[in-house]
């Protein structure tokens, strides 16, 4: 296969997502070429992103350089993905998964416990807000926008006391706070595929998805993202509703956990099984039989 042309985001982030991928599938023989766009997310910069208006706001522009030829194929971070693709795309393959938590930084507290009562916390996720909230409502939580740097130089700057961002993004940029703590995903239950890259090509590229695959997909982290992603999509939510779904798999037991936030109704339902499973048909099935626990949960409040 000749040279193909990855689509990716241009933040830092982002490129060296993208990289890492470029250099897997090279290691196959396959160079690629990097385009870089601009996303409405990245675009639009003065609103949080649940006032842009749309689940797509980090995807869009991506898939459309893979309709009209200028791109191959485009890295994402799994959460970003909105539940359901178009039926023209898919997704080739699923990297291994770095951290998936959430993480406190700050460069005055050690902790988000000792943050004292009425501090700002810097958040531009509605499901991060909420889990917080219930755990905190003592605090402040405010919108935060911009890239890992962006935030972090905010949070130096004094706009924030804290703010909340993913160990992986952290972790890749190389970046860090002064004071920096992970919540445990059982309090603070992490967007789905959260810490996964996904390989996303036209339906029609089978060739370029198979070689994809082969080069990067990991199994164990296929089909947790795979039980979680069926989550979001039996609980008909987008990938900025405020639901966290965390799947981790040890030998063929999934250990599932999901948290389902209803801000206007106050109330926070938690969810948490146990399943056995061999392949993406049992994994999937793991993932809607938790969302139907958790939607039983919240209707009963």
């Amino acid at each position: 296969m000749d040279t193909v042309v990855l689509a990716s985001r241009a933040s830092a982030l982002a490129m060296a997502q993208s990289r890492w991928v470029a250099s897997r599938l090279a290691e196959y023989g396959i160079p690629s070429t990097i385009l870089n766009l601009t996303t409405t997310g990245d675009r639009v910069q003065d609103r949080p992103i649940a006032a842009i208006g749309s689940v797509n706001v980090w995807v869009k522009e991506l898939e459309i350089a893979l309709r009209d030829g200028r791109a191959d194929y485009a890295v994402h971070s799994s959460k970003d993905l909105p539940s359901e693709l178009e039926p023209d795309m898919t997704i080739a393959a699923f990297s291994s998964r770095e951290d998936p938590r959430d993480m406190f930084c700050s460069e005055r507290y050690p902790s988000f416990d000792a943050l004292p009562a009425g501090s700002v916390v810097g958040t531009s996720s509605l499901r991060r807000r909420a889990l917080l909230e219930a755990l905190r409502g003592d605090l402040r939580y405010e919108d935060v926008r911009g890239n890992v740097d962006t935030r972090l130089r905010k949070l130096r700057e004094g706009q924030y006391d804290a703010i909340v961002l993913a160990a992986a993004g952290l972790k890749r940029v190389g970046l860090r706070a002064t004071f920096m703590e992970p919540f445990d995903v059982n309090a603070v239950v992490p967007a789905v595929g959260q810490g996964a890259l996904a390989v996303e090509t036209l339906s029609s590229q089978t060739e370029l998805a198979s070689c994809l695959h082969r080069a990067i997909n990991d199994a164990p982290t296929e089909l947790c993202v795979r039980a979680e992603r069926a989550a979001l999509r039996a609980l008909r939510a987008g990938c900025n509703a405020p639901i966290g779904i965390h799947a981790q798999l040890e030998e063929n037991v999934m250990m599932l956990v999901g948290a389902y936030a209803q801000p206007e109704r106050g109330i926070v339902a938690h969810e948490r099984m146990e399943r056995v499973v061999n392949d993406v048909a049992q994994a999937e099935a793991a993932g809607e039989e938790l969302a139907a626990a958790l939607l039983g949960r919240v209707e009963v409040r």
